[in-house]
């Protein structure tokens, strides 16, 4: 793929972003790709545009993101239908989900111009609330969905079902329902595996569960998952892919499920998710 136009969208409080934007942008003009620049983005740059995320995705072929795995998830979480692939140059720490470091970022470009850029599809979760306000559709997300406790320190209960058939009721802090691109974030932490990210399943992980047999289960990711809040004294929030957390109510059943569309994340040529896990994770087969 060689784009004729490109979205430009930055993280605004990163360090020396705004320079980054403004010599992105010129080495894409360089190669006669048109740049659009978000509205914030525009604005570090000293330029202007009022276009929106959303807009951008209707309007160019590829949307090149400036920061670390939160901005992707964060303009992931904007697109609702208008999916469009996502180029991420990391001016964060630790990330999986950006392919080029800032530093690199010509070398970036010039991948991208040359069209040796690839894709992995990965899958989305759609989750479906009772009682959410009519035409507000269902919430997606990139990585994962959490419940949890919220601020108190005490357990709370989830009972969860697979495909209608009940899996257990957790007394856990919390519990998570990852993708495979989840499964190297808040799901590892918590003890789950990696998953690769054409794997085709989902993981459901449980927080600091009371019950020491409780352990994350893989399901595939054509499963219908239903998580439902079963405690009244015990309230439970639910946050999809680190944004606003939503109460769940006793008797709630969140279904999640996979999205219909997936979303392509760009790698350069010759970078393999094996070789970003062995690189971010430190594996370097010492056990020193």
């Amino acid at each position: 793929m060689s784009p004729k136009t490109v979205g430009l969208i930055a993280h605004p409080g990163k360090p020396g972003v705004a320079e980054l934007v403004e010599a992105v942008a010129k080495e894409f003009d360089k190669v006669s790709i048109a740049v659009s620049l978000e509205k914030e983005t525009a604005a570090l740059a000293g330029r202007k545009s009022d276009k929106t995320v959303p807009q951008l995705a209707a309007e160019t072929d590829l949307l090149v993101v400036l920061g670390g795995d939160g901005t992707i998830l964060n303009v992931a979480g904007q697109l609702g239908e208008k999916v469009k692939p996502i180029f991420g140059i990391n001016v964060g720490s630790l990330g999986f989900l950006t392919c080029s470091s800032s530093a690199a970022y010509r070398e970036a470009v010039e991948c991208v111009a040359k069209g040796k850029i690839t894709f992995s599809e990965r899958a989305r979760l759609e989750l479906t609330i009772p009682g959410q306000p009519k035409g507000s559709g269902p919430i997606i997300g990139l990585n994962d969905a959490v419940f949890s406790r919220g601020e108190l320190s005490r357990l709370i209960r989830l009972r969860a079902r697979v495909d209608g058939e009940s899996l257990t009721v957790f007394n856990a802090d919390g519990l998570i329902v990852a993708t495979p691109t989840g499964s190297t974030a808040y799901s590892l932490s918590a003890g789950g595996p990696i998953l690769a990210p054409e794997s085709g399943v989902f993981v459901i992980t449980p927080i600091c569960p009371h019950v020491l047999t409780n352990r994350s289960i893989i399901v595939s990711e054509n499963s219908l998952i239903e998580v439902e809040a079963i405690e009244k004294e015990y309230p439970v929030f639910l946050t999809v892919d680190g944004r606003e957390p939503m109460r769940v109510d006793v008797g709630q059943v969140v279904q999640i499920r996979k999205a219909k569309r997936t979303l392509p994340l760009a790698a350069l040529p010759d970078v393999s998710f094996f070789s970003v896990v062995r690189q971010k994770l430190k594996w370097s087969g010492s056990n020193l």
